[in-house]
């Protein structure tokens, strides 16, 4: 298997280690390091990152709790950003210690291969940072790492997915959780380049528990159903090592998501003048 094993295994102990950040953190007795389960960066591309985050005899007990925040841009945009709080609060850190945390992070598509200013790689600058959630003023951020990161666009086997049938136009929404999404109907296919190895499959997206509490979702890759589950709640992030045996012998597979009910809008929300029959909605498909 390549590389992809070690993002699927969390091998936390293989992932590699920044070295030390020259600028020095802001808060006394504290230190971070970060690494990447996937040694080489690209752009649409699922890796886990750790935190490591150790104490030392000077460190002394804060006096309030902090979200960390992590931003990551290029040039001066914000590309994207994992924001999360700490497990134990850090309150409760002591000196001499260490807190471990792993994040799974989406790197978006954003190189353009075709820019004749482009010259093979492009960089993120990583800065990761406290804040304290109920100060307003944006001033008490504390910058505790700022990094570079190399990024290149995504090997040339990387496999590209075709939306074939069963998907409705892709809608957004900023204010609403998924921010975006397909509908389906009760079955869409996609077409997925076949990578001949072990690979990842993850799916996001959504459905209305109101209408359709016990609504069926079934994965199926070829002729093969991968999962079957009801959402726990209107949203869902389903992961699998998809084994090469199942994606068969030809040059692509498919990718089929359905449903066991559906629904439609004009005949049970009121007011709504929508005639579509729905299923669920997909707001992220990624298979590499």
């Amino acid at each position: 298997m390549n590389r992809r094993k070690a993002l699927v295994l969390l091998a936390i102990a293989a992932a590699v280690v920044l070295p030390a950040c020259k600028k020095k953190a802001a808060i006394q007795g504290i230190a971070l390091q970060v690494g990447f389960s996937d040694k080489v960066l690209s752009d649409n591309l699922i890796t886990d990152v750790q935190y490591k985050w150790k104490t030392d005899a000077a460190f002394v007990k804060l006096p309030q709790d902090y979200t960390v925040y992590v931003h990551y841009w290029h040039k001066n945009n914000l590309l994207f950003q994992d924001d999360y709080v700490p497990d134990p609060p850090m309150t409760q850190w002591a000196p001499g210690k260490e807190y471990v945390f792993t994040r799974r992070i989406y790197i978006p598509t954003f190189i353009d291969e075709f820019d004749p200013e482009f010259k093979g790689e492009e960089s993120l600058r990583m800065v990761v940072g406290l804040y304290s959630p109920y100060d307003r003023t944006g001033k008490e951020k504390i910058q505790i790492l700022e990094r570079k990161l190399v990024v290149v666009p995504p090997p040339p086997d990387t496999p590209q997915i075709v939306y074939e049938s069963g998907w409705f136009d892709q809608e957004k929404d900023p204010d609403s959780f998924l921010k975006q999404w397909r509908w389906t109907g009760p079955s869409a296919r996609a077409l997925v380049d076949n990578p001949r190895r072990d690979a990842l499959l993850v799916i996001r997206g959504g459905v209305n528990k109101q209408i359709l509490p016990d609504q069926k979702i079934i994965i199926k890759v070829n002729d093969n159903i991968l999962d079957e589950f009801i959402p726990e709640t209107g949203t869902f992030d389903k992961s699998y090592v998809v084994k090469k045996e199942m994606l068969g012998e030809k040059a692509d597979f498919a990718l089929v998501v359905a449903v066991d009910k559906t629904f439609v809008p004009a005949k049970v929300v009121t007011g709504s003048q929508d005639q579509r029959e729905l299923g669920l909605q997909v707001s992220f498909l990624y298979f590499r």
